[in-house]
């Protein structure tokens, strides 16, 4: 117990600051007097008194985290904010489980976008601005940001920036000190964010509809203040200006700080993953429109390609935002689309899935393993740029891969066993783990989650969690060995 208080000090801290988190909703209810004010006043002081509770208690065990303490803190962090997160939605919605509450909370922070709820355009707008500031505050990810406070409250992150950070190359900084790091690429993250705003105003929408919207598109998130999702809006403006910023979203965010920093557009030209996310969304967006057109879906090829090329970047990184019910689409198009959102993101992004580099990586290995079996004595390396990657990152990623898919397999005999259609749990399932938002069958774009029975919502919320904390950062504290002395 002794060796877990220290975490359990860091995290009080946390919930401190999370607290004020709902003061910008608490605003927006105040200024537009839609009546959910007095919900979020509760939602303050039970997270700071919970935090200041905890603070007490654990006040005498400070420390240095280690590595062990940094993967606990940030499982123990994605976990808990979510029960702090259903407060509002508890108190205000009627009927609401809390079951369902910590669904749509875990999908809010993981920035997966899936929902139980319906009946959107007539909750307060206050509501509807807390759901995606989840995703906002989830998007680049909440220890980020806490990497970039602590140390002013005397703690270092170096551990937490480690277990969290979605990417092979853990050990790259972009500047010398972690909260810097962090500061600078929040900084990126908000300019982005805010810029994303005021297109969406300039395309149509009003400040609040362009306030949720833009936190959903720069967190990759997908939740919506409108039931039909953008299709409420049916705009050709506005679906390309979300096209732009998902695809800004879905490139690794130290490119772009980067680029900011040494104001030049060349981090950008030798960032291979680009490279490699435009090439397989042009050809399969092309793809699609040729396929619906085929199918007879679409008769003209203008339409056809307006919702190809909107719902394959939406799903595809990770987005989740429908114009349209894909789901009445010949299977092939979801299903590629679904297929994507596996690893179109890069590493880095607000994006789920195994992410760009990983599938690079992968696919270079696998042409290696090709020549050495043409060529058994010649030396070949796979390389990333010029760059030989060693072969400790290239087993790395298969054990990743491994579980990815396991995973998959394991959480969807789960589902199916417990009453779900085969196809409705898989597809649940990668859109869960791959925080997509949207899947097919009885999950599909034009309806909710609130179909999944208890245990099948908690499978979810588990599968969102899985995925948003890149599988071994969760599973590791999971396992026997991590508790032994």
């Amino acid at each position: 117990m002794s060796q877990t208080l220290p975490v359990v000090h860091v995290l009080s801290k946390v919930l401190l600051i999370y607290s004020a988190a709902f003061l910008l909703p608490l605003a927006i209810s105040l200024g537009l007097s839609d009546g959910a004010h007095i919900v979020f006043d509760k939602a303050i002081v039970i997270t700071f008194l919970s935090g200041l509770a905890l603070w007490l208690f654990s006040r005498r065990y400070t420390r240095e985290l280690q590595t062990r303490d940094g993967f606990l803190l940030v499982v123990l962090i994605w976990a808990i904010l979510p029960v702090y997160s259903t407060i509002p939605l508890l108190m205000h919605i009627p009927d609401l489980s809390f079951t369902d509450a910590y669904f749509e909370a875990v999908s809010g922070l993981t920035a997966t976008g899936a929902t139980v709820l319906s009946g959107l355009d007539a909750l307060p707008p206050s509501i509807n601005v807390w759901r995606t500031q989840m995703h906002w505050i989830g998007g680049m990810g909440v220890i980020v940001l806490v990497v970039a406070v602590l140390p002013l409250l005397g703690v270092g992150g170096r551990q937490l920036f480690r277990a969290e950070t979605p990417t092979p190359m853990k050990d790259n900084k972009l500047t010398p000190r972690m909260a810097e790091t962090a500061k600078g690429l929040w900084g990126v993250y908000v300019l982005f964010t805010a810029a994303c705003i005021v297109a969406l105003w300039a395309g149509g929408m009003n400040w609040l509809d362009a306030l949720v919207h833009a936190f959903s598109v720069m967190s990759l998130g997908g939740m919506s203040s409108h039931d039909a999702s953008l299709g409420h809006f049916d705009s050709v403006i506005l679906e390309i200006i979300v096209m732009v910023f998902a695809l800004i979203a879905a490139i690794n965010f130290s490119t772009h700080f980067m680029a900011f920093r040494t104001r030049s557009l060349a981090a950008y030209r030798f960032d291979a993953e680009i490279r490699w996310l435009l090439a397989v969304l042009a050809v399969s967006i092309l793809g699609l429109t040729g396929f619906l057109l085929y199918k007879g879906f679409y008769l003209d090829f203008l339409e056809a390609l307006r919702y190809a090329a909107f719902n394959t970047i939406s799903v595809a990184t990770t987005l989740g935002f429908a114009t349209t019910d894909f789901n009445v689409w010949p299977y092939f198009a979801p299903l590629w689309m679904l297929f994507l959102s596996s690893f179109i993101a890069s590493s880095g992004s607000t994006g789920g899935g195994i992410k760009m580099l990983r599938a690079m990586l992968l696919y270079k290995q696998v042409y290696r393993e090709l020549i050495k079996l043409i060529h058994p004595s010649a030396e070949v390396h796979t390389k990333l740029g010029h760059q030989a990657v060693p072969n400790k990152i290239i087993y790395a990623i298969l054990a990743f891969l491994f579980i990815y898919v396991a995973s998959i397999v394991v959480l969807s005999f789960t589902l199916s066993a417990s009453g779900l259609d085969i196809f409705t749990s898989f597809t649940a399932v990668v859109a869960m783990v791959n925080n997509t938002g949207p899947g097919l069958g009885q999950v599909g774009p034009a309806s909710t989650y609130a179909v999944l029975s208890d245990f099948q919502t908690w499978v979810c919320s588990f599968a969102m969690l899985l995925g948003r904390l890149d599988f071994f950062t969760l599973l590791v504290v999971l396992t026997p060995v991590f508790w032994r002395k």
